[in-house]
Parts: structure tokens; C-alpha cells; sequence
């Protein structure tokens, strides 16, 4: 079992932390466009359990081949830092893999880009998200709450107001907000 343990912070921008990163030595290891597309079942069961499925397409924005993935989330433990199961394994091709499991009885209830630039700073990874409409993040996972909290020192981000809920949980409330039936956030669609 992989436990990801991690704390996340709206921002204004991310030419900051950027600066701060590289003037700390960190590494920027990848940028990507990610497409993420939330599984449940029928009756939403996953969700009311505080649970996810996931399956993430990756394109490198360097041009290389593009990856893919299938996640599945438990349910979050409480504390300050984002606390939860996560089983993740690769996926050659993940637009069969959303047929697999639309077969097996899951449909997707929820589809969103998301540009990411993950950089290695020492035991963690800090990664600086942009969503449609729900605009940037900043995001630091690491070994243990000790060295998330050495990090957020040094990019000296210990100030920084946590984001408790997910970006599905985001995007959700965001859907309930405006009264929309929309289920798909992409850089390219209208708002």
C-alpha cells in the first residue's frame, strides 16, 4: 500500500516560487499537459465513500510520448497535510483502458485538463498546477510532514493558505456553484 502525503496552496503565480526553486538548486524534471478523467460508478458510490478512479493521459510538453495511468484515491485522513491511499500503475493505452472500464459498469463523471510543471527539490516533488477556471496551485509531496515542511521553508511558503479539497472536489463545487450539468474543464473550452 503507497501512502501519498502531500500539502497544496492556491497562488497568484507561479514566477515565485519558480525563482525560488531555482535559486534552491531544485530540478525541473517535467512539464506536461495532463487530461484526467474521474471514474465513479452509476450510483456515485466512490465519491460518497471519498474515494477516486482515475485515469490520466500525459503529454510531455518537450514532445516525447505521451504516458498514461489508472489511480485508484482512498478516502483522506485528517490533519493538516493531504493524507491518503493512492495505487497507481501505468497504462499503454488509456483510451482503451476507459473502455475497459465503462464495460465493467464505471463512467466518467468528471473530465479535466491540467498543465504541470514537476520539480525535484530534495526528498519532494513540488509541482506547479493551472486549471481551467480554477486557476494555479502549488503542490509539495514528499517522504514524510518533516520534509514538506523543510521545503516549504526554503520556497518560503510556510504562510501558505491550504487548499483541503481536491481539484475534483474543486471542479464539484465549482459545477454545484454555478448550477451547470458541464463535466468537462479543458484549456480550450469556452467557460
Amino acid at each position: 500500500m503507497s501512502i501519498e502525503l502531500e500539502i497544496k496552496g492556491r497562488i497568484e503565480s507561479h514566477d515565485p516560487i519558480r525563482r525560488m526553486l531555482k535559486g534552491a538548486g531544485a530540478t525541473c524534471v517535467a512539464r506536461a499537459l495532463e487530461s484526467n478523467h474521474i471514474l465513479d460508478s452509476r450510483d456515485g458510490a466512490l465519491r460518497r465513500a471519498g474515494c477516486g478512479l482515475r485515469i490520466r493521459s500525459t503529454a510531455p510538453m518537450d514532445g516525447s510520448a505521451s504516458k498514461g495511468s489508472l489511480t485508484y484515491k482512498g478516502p483522506r485522513q485528517e490533519g493538516r497535510f493531504k493524507r491518503r491511499e493512492e495505487l497507481e500503475v501505468e497504462v499503454a493505452d488509456p483510451l482503451t483502458m476507459r473502455s475497459i472500464m465503462q464495460a465493467l459498469g464505471y463512467r466518467e463523471h468528471l473530465v479535466f485538463e491540467k498543465r504541470r510543471e514537476t520539480w525535484q527539490m530534495d526528498a519532494c516533488k513540488v509541482e506547479l498546477d493551472e486549471l481551467p477556471l480554477l486557476g494555479k496551485f502549488v503542490e509539495v509531496e514528499g517522504p514524510t510532514e518533516q520534509a514538506i515542511e523543510a521545503v516549504l521553508a526554503r520556497l518560503e511558503l510556510t504562510g501558505l493558505t491550504t487548499e483541503p479539497h481536491s481539484y475534483v472536489g474543486l471542479l464539484a463545487g465549482l459545477i454545484q456553484e454555478q448550477g451547470t450539468n458541464r463535466r468537462e474543464f479543458r484549456f480550450d473550452s469556452p467557460t
